[in-house]
């Protein structure tokens, strides 16, 4: 039987080994690149898993000062489609890393 110092040093060896994943989890969303889009193509956001903004790339023919307000609804919709897939992208890599650790589905960790 195990004394109640040999099982608080387990657990604290068990958090820590969560929370080192967890940084890299954290440092791995940051390179996964997502990509939004609006306007069939006509504007174009690169951003990462984590939700960091790498590039807006805009279409020549949507830079008319007629355009203006089509442009600005384009890329706030651009901006939204990234998000959704960097929160999409973001939460494949932490139900991955949770099975990693062999938590229950479910199972919320904190800070997650």
């Amino acid at each position: 039987m195990q004394s109640m110092e040999e099982m608080l040093k387990a657990a604290q060896a068990a958090a820590e080994n969560i929370q080192k994943q967890m940084n890299e989890a954290q440092v791995k969303l940051d390179s996964v690149e997502v990509e939004g889009r609006s306007g069939g193509g006509l504007v174009t956001i690169r951003a990462t898993a984590k939700g960091r903004i790498l590039g807006v790339a805009i279409d020549d023919s949507l830079m008319q000062p007629s355009e203006k307000q089509i442009l600005e609804d384009l890329i706030t919709a651009a901006f939204n489609d990234a998000r959704d897939k960097a929160d999409r992208a973001s939460n494949e890599e932490m139900q991955k890393m949770q099975s990693g650790l062999g938590l229950p589905p479910g199972f919320k960790l904190p800070g997650m």
